[in-house]
């Protein structure tokens, strides 16, 4: 195998296929990047059996100044060879493997010889038998990941929390995300209908990774899916995840359908406050910010104390403030994740009791994003 390569272009398809490669699995194949060169094209593979990644550098891009001399194939330990890569002082690079699965890497006045293992000893990638795709603009469906992402539990012994419900039905596609003590849910109306309906449970850290992919300039994400894995093809990138087996709570019956105070407040200046009240929370104990909503007098406050620091109230310039009066506790960390889901956005909050969860929706589009937080008991 002999090929020589523009070492940026050749950097970027590393850069992703690195985030499926873990230094902590129990295969030590797995610690590898596979590279496959042909006449044409290099494919990369890296994987950690939960997520794998495979992407294509092809030659007939300008801008890749490839040339095979010899095509082949290696694994090659991802820590070292990556470093090396990224090192090199010239703009190309040549890499030769001789028998023994040795590979030389060379660049300007700068030579490496790194050892390596058989390609064939790698495993295969999952196969997807399904034929029914999803196509979601790249941007959208971002936004979705990192809108919902933010509820996913951490805890490992609720394994089933640790991932985003998605549901397909018609051209009806959902995303939900609880860790039992808040909840996001996203809904989003597809250009055309799917044949078939799809309820799966995707990892939130192989969403978080993939959501890192789509860039600015990405098209479209098609998704495909089977009985316990999903695709996602990004341009010359294929994104392989496995699924989490189980059934997933149904959310819909924790989301109130009235309520008997609500708020009206653009989400930036609700974050700030938050943001200023939870200064002296993070430094108690119970970590925890009150809110006090007066109707009639059209008074909101928000409260944050430290019995070791101090104390801090503040007023919210709401635009609309209607119902019972209210005092109600939660957890600040909790809320700001929920108001940067909204971005610049005026935002609706809607409250049951001091004891029942809360809802914060966009004023303008309430039914296809809600955001949901259980408040804290403080007496």
């Amino acid at each position: 195998m002999k090929f020589t390569v523009n070492r940026q272009q050749f950097i970027k398809k590393l850069n992703d296929v690195s985030r499926a490669i873990s230094t902590k699995t129990t295969i030590p194949i797995l610690t590898g990047l596979k590279l496959v060169v042909t006449d044409r094209e290099i494919i990369f593979t890296g994987s950690d059996t939960d997520i794998s990644i495979e992407t294509t550098l092809r030659g007939d891009d300008d801008a890749t100044e490839l040339t095979v001399e010899e095509p082949g194939q290696i694994v090659l330990s991802a820590r070292f060879f990556s470093e090396i890569v990224k090192r090199l002082p010239e703009a190309t690079m040549t890499i030769t493997v001789k028998e023994g699965f040795q590979a030389n890497i060379t660049s300007g006045a700068a030579a490496f010889t790194i050892n390596g293992l058989d390609a064939n000893g790698y495993p295969h990638l999952p196969e997807i038998d399904g034929t029914d795709e999803v196509n979601l603009a790249g941007d959208v469906f971002r936004d979705i990941i990192n809108t919902t992402v933010i509820a996913v539990s951490n805890q490992e012994s609720r394994p089933i929390l640790t991932g985003v419900h998605f549901t397909l039905n018609g051209d009806q596609f959902m995303a939900v995300a609880t860790d039992s003590h808040r909840l996001s849910q996203r809904k989003v109306t597809l250009p055309e209908a799917a044949a078939e309906t799809h309820d799966v449970i995707i990892p939130g850290k192989s969403l978080v990774e993939l959501s890192r992919m789509i860039n600015e300039d990405s098209q479209d994400v098609k998704m495909r899916l089977s009985e316990n894995q999903v695709l996602f093809m990004l341009g010359d990138t294929a994104f392989y995840s496995r699924l989490l087996e189980g059934n997933y709570p149904d959310t819909s019956r924790l989301i109130p359908s009235e309520s008997e105070t609500t708020m009206e407040i653009p989400a930036p200046s609700l974050l700030s406050a938050i943001e200023r009240a939870s200064l002296l929370s993070h430094e108690s104990r119970n970590n925890v910010v009150k809110l006090t909503l007066k109707a009639n007098e059209h008074l909101a406050t928000i409260f944050g104390n430290s019995p070791d620091v101090g104390a801090v109230e503040e007023n919210l310039s709401v635009v609309t403030l209607a119902g019972n009066d209210l005092e109600i506790s939660f957890n600040p960390d909790y809320l700001k994740d929920a108001l940067r889901s909204f971005g610049q956005s005026q935002i609706k909050l809607s409250f049951t009791s001091a004891l029942r969860p809360f809802t914060l929706v966009p004023s303008e589009d309430g039914d296809n994003f809600i955001q949901l937080i259980t408040p804290v008991r403080t007496f």
